[in-house]
Formats: C-alpha cells, structure tokens, sequence
C-alpha cells in the first residue's frame, strides 16, 4: 500500500503552537491492524494532557485517540471488519489527528448505518468513558442521586441523558446560568452554577443532608476538596480527568476524615482491554443513541489542520458538547 498522509505532529511540548501539519508516511496494515481512512476526528481534554507534556510520551508523536471512517485494508488475522466497513474506534494509540492510519484491530467497531460519521467521531471516547462510569465503575440503581462535575461538557452532557435514561437524578455543576441550562436540558435534575453557588452547600439541601453516594469528576485539581464534602460517608469519588490539573500530594488520612471515603483514578483502557470488552461497551453504547435515550451533541467543528484553534477553545471553556474535527 505505502503511501502518504497529512497528519497532525509535534516535536515539543507546549502550546497549541507546537502543533505541525506535516505529511508523514502510511504503510500497509500489519497482522492484526486495520488501515482506516478518516471521516471525522474527535477532540478530547486528553489530547490537550499529551500536547503539553503532563501525560508523557516519547517525542515527535501524532495525537488524537478517537475516530470514524471508511476500512480502506486489514491486515492478516482481521475477520470482524472488511474493506469498505463503517468503523469507529475510541481508544486507539495516539495518531488519530491525520487523514488516515493503521490502528490494532481489537480497538476497531463497526459504526450502525444509523449513528453518522460526526456522531461516531463525537461519540466514542467520550460514550465509552460514560458507558463505563455509569455501567462499571459503580453499580448505579434507579432512584440513586449523583453528583456530575462539568455537566455540560462532552462527557457530562452525555452522562447527564444516559443516567436520566436509567432514573438516576443527576446533580450538575457549570460554569454559568447557559451551561446550567444546558444540563438540565440534557436530562439533570438538578443543577449547581459554582461560580455564584456554594456546591456543597447546595448538594446538601438538594438531598435533605444525605450527600451523595457517588460523585464523578474530571475536573481534578480545582474541585478535589469540594467533591469530598459531597459525598455521604463511604462514598466513592470517581476522579476520572484532570481538566483543571492532577491532583497531587493528597493525605489519604483526608478519606478518613470525611467518613471512611473511597476513591478510584479509573481510566477507560482498563474496562476495555479485548475486543469483546470493547464491542460489548460500544454495543451498548450505540444502543441509547438508536434508542433516542442519547442525542450527540456537537458544539464545534474545525478543520483538522487548524487543531490549533480548536484546543485553545477547549482549554478555555469556550466550547459546548463534543467537538469534531472535519477533513476536506
């Protein structure tokens, strides 16, 4: 096969201006590889980690984990895709930013013919992620109330639909009276502003002083202390990103302190690691997209080549639902 492909590169981290459009080679797919050919590419907080260096990784690299496309080759041993299947993966290496690549087959699904290329790039780590928060992480009933850190984010605003879907009360945090709206249009029950609310304050009242028994957050840093004071004793944090910065340096006395804590660092990786794992996830996943019970939202596209754009937006939360980033 052998030839070339425009991709998105960086030599250093940094800024968004570290981030090169550069042509780069594309071989055959290897055994156990799919060669898939973009439609659309997802843009995730993580992608911002890998940039700037607080996720490392050996330089120069591409970035990106999430995409849809068209199967353009498989290599040997690869029998659930074929040429000319609709796929989507959301847990690939790192090189999603181009116009095609060879991804290991075990991360590859077919795409519905009814969930769209946008939706499948929009949907897959931000869907599987949710899918294992809401399905794994805990054992969510109907009738339990939990607490969403940015509810209006691409993870929130999917979480928020799914877990109304299963009659779970959702308790949102935002940024502001339009996110908050936002949540709560996604399905929330209740809705926290914490620029002009105190949350834990709120979380207290909204649940008569029980606090909740799960709470998750991917905000980090910023959120840690307050999302402790949320949880009833015994409860579990669900610290699952770092839009704010890691959180570092924590006592684990502070678990006591607060009523016997739990707390688990889950990355999406772990709930996915066969291809079985992975499509049963998807499966289920595309199943409350067919369903209604979840609407993709996407918030922006921007052409892959100015990516730069599009990562300033996301870490200045200027951006709303998922973000796509569209090819010629």
């Amino acid at each position: 096969m052998g030839t070339e492909v425009n991709a998105i590169r960086i030599e250093k981290n940094g800024g968004p201006e570290v981030l090169q459009w550069v042509s780069i080679p594309l071989a055959a797919p290897a055994d156990n590889e799919v060669c898939v050919r973009h439609k659309a590419i997802g843009l995730n907080f993580i992608d911002i980690y890998f940039r700037d260096g607080l996720y490392p990784n050996p330089l120069p690299h591409g970035l990106g984990f999430e995409a849809s496309g068209i199967v353009e080759a498989v290599g040997k041993d690869v029998h659930h895709v074929k040429v000319g299947d609709r796929v989507a993966y959301g847990q690939g290496p790192l090189g999603a930013y181009a116009e095609a690549r060879n991804i290991p087959a075990d991360r590859v699904v077919r795409l519905p013919e009814g969930i769209s290329f946008e939706e499948g790039a929009a949907i897959m780590l931000k869907g599987l992620t949710v899918q294992y928060l809401l399905r794994q992480v805990y054992d969510l009933k109907k009738g339990d109330t939990v607490l969403f850190h940015a509810a209006a984010g691409g993870v929130g605003s999917l979480a928020c639909q799914w877990a109304n879907a299963m009659g779970v009360r959702v308790i949102g945090t935002a940024s502001s009276a339009e996110k908050t709206q936002m949540a709560k249009d996604n399905g929330a029950w209740a809705t926290i502003n914490y620029s002009t609310e105190d949350v834990v304050q709120r979380v207290r009242e909204l649940t008569d002083g029980a606090m909740v028994p799960v709470l998750y957050d991917g905000v980090g840093k910023a959120t840690w202390e307050t999302s402790l004071k949320c949880l009833r004793p015994r409860g579990l944090l669900v610290s699952f990103g770092n839009a704010s910065g890691a959180v570092t340096g924590v006592n684990l006395g502070v678990l006591a302190q607060h009523g016997s804590l739990y707390v688990t660092r889950p990355i999406l990786a772990s709930f996915v690691p066969t291809l079985e794992t992975m499509q049963a996830a998807a499966d289920d996943l595309f199943a409350q997209i067919l369903q209604g019970n979840i609407k993709v939202d996407i918030g922006q596209r921007f052409p892959l080549r100015d990516v730069a754009k599009a990562h300033e937006a996301l870490a200045s939360r200027k951006t709303v639902g998922s973000t796509i980033l569209t090819l010629e």
